[in-house]
């Protein structure tokens, strides 16, 4: 049965994640998180994706995204799995598949999930104990939207610029919503939506979506069969 079209619609944001095959390492050394953001960066420019957020971690990677136009998106991240794949083994004298399988994603309701998804991913390395403090870790854009290093490539979404008259007001109000931490019921959502690649965001937001794409949106209830073998595979993420 063919896999159904991913959620996508031009200039609405995007969490997109990906995991290494078996859980497996995908970032080995510095040298391999430096080729996976330089190539991040390279393609996102050549086709239109602005980039909010982001983590790299050793086995996945996490990603805020808005992409200026829907047919992009596939073809960029294709080539950047190509590339780095190609990279990363011949460096480390292997060969065959790196990523479990195709990139997961959902779209994220900029009104009341974006910053949100934004504290997720940049949290990551605090919730798995690798830093106690997210500007701490180096693979991540937390230390740019703090304002700590310059956003050379990031493009800080609206609801991030709302935070402040200013750069800096803007950096340290979300230093405080960065570090308040993510609600238990808000980690649920931001899970349950991206193992199911659905619309994460209001019931207004996802009746948007469902009237513009012409299919559900939402979450399906836990307990209810599945029928597709890689949600069925991939449960436990």
């Amino acid at each position: 049965m063919p896999r159904r079209p991913r959620l996508l619609i031009p200039d609405v944001p995007l969490h997109i994640t990906q995991r290494g095959v078996n859980r497996g390492a995908t970032f080995i050394d510095d040298d391999d998180y430096r080729r996976y953001r330089e190539l991040l960066i390279e393609l996102s420019r050549a086709h239109g994706i602005r980039i909010h957020a982001y983590v790299l971690m050793s086995n996945h990677v996490h990603l805020l995204v808005t992409p200026e136009r829907v047919g992009d998106l596939a073809y960029a991240m294709r080539r950047l799995n190509q590339c780095y794949v190609g990279a990363f083994n011949r460096r480390h004298g292997r060969t065959g598949t790196l990523w479990e399988s195709r990139f997961r994603s959902c779209l994220v309701d900029s009104e009341r999930y974006a910053l949100t998804v934004y504290r997720y991913i940049e949290l990551n390395p605090v919730r798995t104990a690798m830093v106690h403090d997210p500007a701490h870790y180096r693979w991540s854009s937390a230390r740019e939207n703090l304002g700590l290093r310059p956003q050379s490539f990031l493009t800080p979404h609206a609801v991030y610029l709302a935070l402040g008259e200013d750069a800096a007001e803007c950096a340290h109000r979300y230093g405080e919503w960065l570090r308040s931490g993510v609600a238990d019921e808000d980690l649920d959502a931001i899970r349950s939506h991206i193992l199911q690649q659905r619309a994460l965001g209001s019931p207004r937001f996802q009746a948007m979506v469902a009237k513009a794409l012409n299919r559900p949106v939402a979450v399906r209830p836990r307990g209810r069969p599945r029928n597709d073998p890689a949600e069925r595979a991939n449960s436990n993420e």
